[in-house]
């Protein structure tokens, strides 16, 4: 059942990503000015900015609301990876030691998503989704920082219509260093059904 609901969620998730997102409310941060409909992508880029590149450890924990029940998934570990102006990946794992939950990876106006477990990877241009971006309803972007850093140390997203909160909190942040040369290149791993990425966001929009 954990399974099914993190797969359900994780849709919103790397929607949201995608999309950028919004849902419940908290101790109002620092506040990167709220996305627009158009590319609200570009604001979570706009978050790692200040810096030429970075990695880091990442603890993503996702709220909804289902069935007029507040519901909180086990926090999803992982890695980000950016390098700018405009290429991102998180990792995530499993909260039950299953290995590899997702790898999601935007370059480009590109987006690729790996889901290990269902076998499948959604590949497309985000370009081609505006219909569907106003269709997730209003979104918003926060951020928090430490004191005298412009890189934030944590980031939350909601999809407000949805009732989806989620929050990424970056730990042991590295800026600025030499990333491997494959760390924004996927290659289809054997076996894996490769599906356009107009598929998943209409399931998970509907």
């Amino acid at each position: 059942m954990i399974r099914k609901h993190c797969f359900f969620i994780l849709g919103f998730f790397l929607l949201g990503l995608l999309l950028s997102g919004c849902p419940k409310k908290i101790p109002v941060p620092v506040i990167i000015e709220k996305p627009t409909i158009e590319n609200p992508i570009g604001k979570l880029l706009e978050t790692f900015s200040f810096a030429e590149s970075l990695q880091a450890k990442v603890s993503i924990r996702i709220d909804t609301v289902r069935s007029g029940e507040e519901m909180r998934l086990p926090a999803i570990q992982g890695f980000v990876l950016y390098q700018r102006p405009d290429k991102l990946r998180i990792l995530g794992f499993h909260p039950l030691g299953m290995g590899l939950l997702f790898d999601a990876l935007y370059k480009d106006g590109e987006f690729f998503l790996l889901l290990p477990l269902q076998k499948r990877v959604y590949t497309g241009e985000v370009s081609q989704f505006d219909d569907l971006i106003e269709k997730a309803g209003p979104i918003e972007v926060f951020s928090e920082r430490p004191e005298g850093s412009e890189i934030p140390n944590r980031i939350r997203i909601e999809l407000v219509e949805k009732e989806i909160r989620i929050d990424l909190r970056l730990r042991e942040i590295s800026i600025n260093s030499s990333l491997p040369e494959d760390s924004f290149q996927w290659v289809v791993i054997e076996g894996v059904e490769v599906e356009p990425l107009a598929k998943l966001l209409r399931k998970k929009l509907r």
